[in-house]
């Protein structure tokens, strides 16, 4: 107990400490086992030691007869990680993309509710049992004329054996199906409704269809996502992240020569060496005001009728106008998933919505594919090497960025008018290719017999004729 002294005029006030202490009154472990324990109990009818819970209070309290060393058998030794005093910590985190489960090992995920359920109901085997126990099951034939009811009964009740649904022909017949529901939704809005909520309504029906017109020079899009915000926290949008520029940055010859080695130990030994990650770093540039990024979005937009108008430039250099950005910071890759053409519309993609409804547009929801994301945050690699001293090439920071927005190339015109007729890339176009050749080669040889076999006599005559001048 404490009590400060009273100051004049003031109240005295007694605190006091109260500190709880908890004493264990654990027995000590039997000397033998617990079976030959003489336990007084009253019987099975309570209920007391057939519980789980007495067991687990007895699991409790025996101590655990394991020897941990001072490292509790996790050593911590950063000596052997690649990089770690260099400030690269990728050899001490996870890989950003696992490694593929095994087909055996999937079924120890499942979750513990679905453990020991069954997934389809038991067929009957009759092999097993008496067949005197299951005729009631079975399917009765019924002798002599049927009547027709009867009959047309009987076959509605027979199971059609259904194709696997990996099959070829099951996928075809459920994408047709999806078809037609939704083409019925378009013309019959009002036949659609919610799984869960019944009393809502559909206000608007639009079908989603790809944008071919609209694949850039790669044949797909790339996604970043800052992991922190890029511009101070405000109470209203900051417009001129709509306009933003990310400029690639260079690997030094270091770096380089880091990645091809990788890159070439992963193409002897893909087993023990995964693919490494061609990581980017780039510099990000902001226009000056949100008036000059508006202006830049307008002279991309080709709907805009003055998107070809010199005045929306907001600087003039000596070349002629320009859209001026000043450079924000440097951004390095944190995480990055890469996909190819068969597979950019697996993992992501792009919705922009369309209500103009003149030709050649359409009304609807539009999709475009991803091919690359990536998770971009605040360079810290070569921060960390600047601050610890490490020596580092000379890089060229470009403070800012005069552009001119120009019409695109006959080169680039011309990837992106094949990417609008095979959207999967070129393999999807050579198997085009090949298999229209191969038609031709089948056209070719099969169009001589059967121009000899629909041949009239008359003509069979004349020609006979020719060949005898």
């Amino acid at each position: 107990m404490s009590s400060s002294a009273p100051r004049s005029g003031e109240r005295m006030i007694h605190q006091d400490f109260i500190a709880r202490i908890r004493f264990s009154n654990a027995l000590p472990p039997p000397p033998h086992p617990p079976k030959l324990l003489d336990i007084p109990n009253t019987g099975l009818a309570s209920g007391q030691y057939t519980t789980p819970g007495f067991a687990s209070r007895l699991a409790r309290e025996q101590p655990l007869n394991i020897e941990a060393d001072a490292e509790l058998g996790m050593p911590l030794d950063l000596v052997g990680m690649p990089g770690v005093f260099d400030g690269d910590e990728r050899s001490i985190q996870a890989p950003a993309h696992p490694p593929t489960l095994h087909p055996h090992d999937k079924p120890l995920l499942r979750p513990i509710a679905a453990l020991g359920k069954l997934k389809a109901p038991e067929a009957n085997v009759s092999f097993l049992r008496r067949t005197e126990y299951i005729s009631s099951t079975s399917s009765k034939r019924l002798d002599g004329p049927l009547p027709r009811a009867l009959l047309a009964k009987a076959q509605r009740g027979r199971r059609v054996v259904e194709a696997s649904a990996d099959s070829p022909q099951a996928i075809k017949r459920k994408i047709d199906q999806g078809f037609d529901v939704a083409e019925q939704d378009l013309k019959d809005p009002k036949r659609v409704k919610h799984p869960s909520k019944k009393h809502l309504k559909i206000v608007d029906v639009s079908p989603l269809i790809p944008d071919l017109d609209a694949f850039p020079d790669s044949g797909a899009y790339v996604t970043l996502k800052f992991l922190t915000n890029p511009v101070p926290s405000s109470t209203e949008y900051d417009k001129r992240l709509l306009s933003g520029m990310f400029k690639p940055i260079d690997r030094t010859q270091a770096e380089e020569e880091s990645y091809d080695a990788a890159l070439e130990a992963h193409e002897q030994d893909p087993f023990n060496n995964p693919k490494p990650q061609n990581l980017m770093n780039y510099d990000f540039y902001l226009s000056q005001t949100g008036g000059a990024g508006d202006r830049f979005r307008r002279k991309f937009d080709v709907e805009n009728p003055d998107h070809d108008d010199e005045e929306l430039y907001t600087n003039e250099t000596d070349t002629g106008g320009c859209f001026q950005f000043d450079r924000l910071r440097a951004y390095e890759t944190a995480q990055e998933t890469e996909l190819d053409h068969p597979t950019k519309y697996d993992e992501e993609i792009i919705l922009a919505y369309n209500e103009d409804t003149f030709y050649p547009n359409q009304k609807g929801v539009y999709y475009y594919p991803v091919m690359q994301k990536s998770t971009i945050r605040p360079q810290r690699t070569k921060n960390i090497a600047r601050t610890i001293g490490l020596p580092e090439e000379e890089e060229q920071i470009v403070d800012q960025l005069d552009v001119t927005v120009n019409d695109p190339t006959e080169e680039m015109r011309d990837a992106m008018k094949r990417y609008r007729d095979h959207p999967l890339g070129w393999e999807q176009e050579e198997e085009a290719e090949d298999e229209h050749h191969d038609h031709a080669d089948e056209d070719h040889h099969g169009s001589s017999p059967a121009a000899r076999r629909s041949r009239s006599p008359s003509e069979d005559r004349d020609a006979e004729g020719e060949e005898d001048e």
